[in-house]
């Protein structure tokens, strides 16, 4: 009999399983979802749906099956935490937990890696390793809420990796987060980052997933600049990723947010601004201008904050909506574009 991995499965999942296997329904099911996924607790012989059935929680226990994902160095500075997750076969991520007023966002990974090659953006030096399970992506929220113990209420999906090119498991994740019998985290909080993937942006749309946020990694005004910062350009060129857009099911009065990394002297004149606002000008849009992070890999410059409120008040005169992302976690390198798995924050910062 194979082992249930509940990482990996809804709450209606589980439930199929129970009956099939155990002649089990809602009771018991409800019980041990709520236990893993609210509490954090796979211990199952002190739930009272098992006192009548001391054997049934020993033979069901011993068929679960969690991840092998284990946190292995933490920084944290100003509130925001990065955290570095090992897998059973010794390849590693990054997520980043920022705080907000009342709550916590989690930034998770995708893949190992990253086959897109971004030259701004670290994970991208370090090429494609592999893609991360469903249950993989879970293990993050997981070890975030119970092991740092912290009220993550938001998720990006703005990590390691690609999303859409690992979409079969970053949609089952996205159904296991949004269970309300588990994490119960709303479509709404939940953030689908791409550079852009054409098919991946019309696979999304046929979801269903309405109230679903999807952002597009943007960062240039024309294809030139784009096609030099960001080799999936040759594919998914900024018209495709238009028409993507312009074909995809968003909610009433929704709108896509706009990741646009500025970078001094590459894409952050008033000709290029007034050429993304024109790019942007039929399309519902939230834009967010993050200054560029430095890496040790390359050699662009960061704008400096005059230069960011000079590039916004440009798209503002041609009404824009324009959101400016301040710097949170630089010295950690887990800012936009910084995280890899080589986990190198400052030496001045503390271990936690």
């Amino acid at each position: 009999m194979t082992l249930l991995n509940i990482f990996e499965m809804t709450y209606d999942e589980l439930t199929h399983v129970f009956r099939e296997r155990y002649g089990k329904g809602h009771y018991h099911s409800s019980a041990v979802y709520r236990n893993v996924f609210k509490k954090g607790n796979a211990c199952l012989s002190d739930l009272p749906e098992f006192q009548q059935s001391p054997h049934l929680a020993v033979g069901i226990a011993k068929k679960l099956h969690f991840p092998e994902a284990t946190i292995t160095n933490v920084v944290t500075e100003d509130g925001v935490i990065k955290f570095l997750t090992s897998y059973g076969d010794g390849l590693e991520t990054e997520s980043v937990i920022i705080p907000m007023k009342q709550y916590h966002t989690l930034c998770v990974s995708t893949q190992v890696g990253c086959r897109q090659g971004c030259l701004f953006c670290k994970t991208g030096k370090m090429g494609f390793k592999r893609n991360l399970t469903a249950g993989e992506i879970i293990s993050q929220v997981y070890l975030a809420r119970f092991i740092l113990q912290k009220n993550i209420r938001n998720i990006v999906f703005m990590g390691m990796g690609e999303p859409l090119d690992n979409f079969k498991a970053v949609i089952q994740s996205i159904n296991v987060l949004s269970d309300q019998k588990g994490f119960d985290i709303a479509h709404r909080h939940i953030t689908v980052s791409t550079v852009g993937l054409y098919d991946g942006i019309r696979k999304l749309g046929e979801q269903g997933l309405k109230n679903l946020n999807l952002a597009i990694s943007l960062n240039a005004p024309n294809d030139d600049i784009r096609s030099h910062l960001m080799p999936v350009n040759a594919i998914h060129s900024m018209s495709r990723i238009k028409e993507a857009l312009l074909g995809y099911p968003l909610k009433r009065n929704g709108f896509f947010l706009i990741a646009y990394v500025l970078i001094k002297g590459v894409n952050d004149s008033k000709a290029h601004a007034f050429m993304l606002a024109d790019y942007l000008n039929d399309i519902p849009v939230r834009l967010n201008i993050v200054p560029y992070n430095e890496i040790r890999e390359n050699r662009f410059d960061r704008p400096s904050d005059a230069d960011v409120h000079r590039f916004s008040s440009y798209l503002e005169q041609k009404n824009v909506f324009v959101r400016k992302r301040w710097r949170k976690g630089e010295r950690l390198h887990a800012g936009c574009g910084q995280l890899g798995n080589g986990f190198d924050p400052d030496d001045s910062l503390l271990q936690a």
